[in-house]
């Protein structure tokens, strides 16, 4: 067996897993017009599921148990073991930006409100920081909107970093801001699909019971847990 460098891979589960490709959490055309079916076809369908095919491929050939994603990708970082964190943290950071949308959005509840005003002085100010932080990110990676605690911040990201790998954060949103998630719809206008997916699809619902998690009520979104591969 491999040794990556890391107990944390272990697990109490016997045998081989793998991790699968989650369902949207909404339909194909969902988010049309902001963004089209194909898009969404071509980047779940094709993108997500490379990362997620490959991530299994290269657990099998290390034969190693595990029990979550979270804990592949905190050890292959841990290791250096750089394909396998790749694979892992863009599985990871798909599954949470397919949750991060939604097709029928609503405005922050009070408490993160609360938290947005203190921290931006309000949620346009936040749209303004977290549409330049993508736009000015340089080549390929994602831009996040996370909680220290009470505290929120907008941080990007690049190409498969993940706030998986910092313990004091937790995710509230993210965007993807590789070329594959705008290009066919908006070429290389980034400014226009981080702006539109801001206004129209963050998922505040879900930012909210991420912030419940990050003061301790609940717990944070995960990716999907692996399920045995059946013996042959």
């Amino acid at each position: 067996m491999a040794d990556l460098g890391s107990s944390t891979l272990r697990s109490s589960i016997a045998g081989a897993v793998a991790f699968e490709l989650p369902p949207l959490p909404y339909g194909i055309d969902a988010l049309v017009p902001v963004l089209s079916a194909e898009t969404l076809a071509i980047h779940h369908g094709k993108h997500h599921a490379r990362y997620v095919e490959t991530l299994n491929r290269l657990l099998a050939e290390r034969n190693e148990a595990v029990s979550t994603l979270e804990s592949v990708i905190r050890a292959a970082h841990a290791s250096g073991t750089q394909g396998l964190f790749n694979n892992a943290a863009q599985a990871w950071n798909h599954g949470f930006f397919w949750e991060s949308m939604t097709p029928a959005p609503a405005q922050p509840g009070n408490g993160l409100t609360t938290a947005i005003k203190a921290s931006f002085g309000g949620l346009e100010a936040l749209g303004t920081r977290f549409v330049a932080e993508g736009t000015g990110h340089f080549a390929s990676g994602w831009v996040w909107l996370v909680a220290r605690g009470n505290r929120l911040e907008v941080i990007s990201t690049h190409d498969a970093g993940c706030p998986v790998l910092d313990d004091g954060v937790t995710p509230l949103l993210c965007c993807d801001v590789w070329e594959h998630a705008y290009y066919i719809d908006y070429r290389q206008d980034r400014a226009q699909w981080l702006t539109l997916w801001w206004t129209k699809l963050a998922n505040w619902s879900f930012a909210e019971k991420q912030y419940d998690a990050a003061l301790g009520r609940g717990e944070p979104w995960q990716y999907p847990a692996p399920s045995p591969v059946p013996v042959k």
